[in-house]
């Protein structure tokens, strides 16, 4: 008989992984920092299927050298990354961190820091923390939860994140490395793949529109002709996501049904 943990139809929460989990892709040997539980189990996923050579932390200070269910404690620690070390390797380009946006606009400004005016926000958030660094340093995807136009904005309050724009306008130290990869929100997924480097649509979760979207959306996106569906869950990687990595369907919390 089936196991209808494993056979029953992917949800939107279960196509939201995968989408991070191929950020990943053959990424190699560096170091994946996803930020949220969706993308944590995205990375944990990519780890255990396409992109074997992918470094994972418990989450704090930790290399770890399993892949345990999200919320456990790892059975194999392989070394230690304290502090100093972990941003060495974001200065370094061997990190690809996957953040969250409170604003993000068209170029791929991000904002984590404050809604309002600068100078007197309405409303205080995280504060700019390795954003700068993180985009002008290493490989950068965002995960949005809930895509609104509160989230995509036409101008961020603040620039955390740097986006195409800003780092083509500060030359060549800050275009270097600068490469936005990925976004990925309960609605679909994004890039930076068009001449002016704004942003574009590049598949669609199954049962959302491109009309669903644009609505969703603070500014002009750039869609293409034929707007494909985000691939569909393998049965192992079903099986991986529900059996292994997330049994606790914790993703079905930050993306309900």
């Amino acid at each position: 008989m089936s196991d209808t943990r494993t056979t029953a139809k992917a949800t939107r929460a279960e196509y939201c992984v995968v989408a991070c989990a191929e950020a990943w892709r053959d990424a190699g040997e560096i170091l994946a920092s996803p930020m949220g539980t969706v993308p944590t189990i995205g990375a944990r996923l990519a780890k255990l299927t396409f992109s074997p050579d992918l470094l994972l932390t418990d989450g704090e200070a930790l290399l770890i050298g399993d892949v345990p269910a999200v919320g456990a404690r790892p059975g194999v620690v392989e070394g230690w990354l304290p502090f100093r070390q972990h941003l060495a390797l974001a200065a370094t380009g061997r990190r690809h961190v996957m953040m969250g946006a409170s604003q993000l606009d068209r170029y791929g400004n991000q904002n984590i820091s404050c809604i309002g005016d600068w100078a007197r926000p309405t409303r205080q958030l995280l504060g700019v923390r390795g954003a700068p660094g993180n985009t002008l340093n290493n490989p950068t995807s965002y995960w949005v939860p809930r895509h609104s136009k509160r989230v995509f904005v036409a101008r961020v309050d603040m620039v955390c994140g740097v986006g195409y724009d800003r780092a083509a306008a500060a030359g060549p130290s800050a275009s270097r490395h600068h490469r936005l990869a990925d976004v990925v929100s309960d609605l679909g997924v994004f890039d930076f793949r068009t001449p002016d480097r704004t942003m574009r649509l590049r598949s669609l979760h199954p049962g959302v529109t491109v009309e669903q979207v644009a609505e969703a959306t603070g500014f002009p996106l750039t869609v293409p002709d034929e707007v494909p569906y985000t691939r569909d869950p393998t049965p192992e990687e079903l099986r991986l996501i529900r059996e292994v990595i997330d049994p606790r369907a914790l993703r079905e919390r930050e993306v309900p049904a």
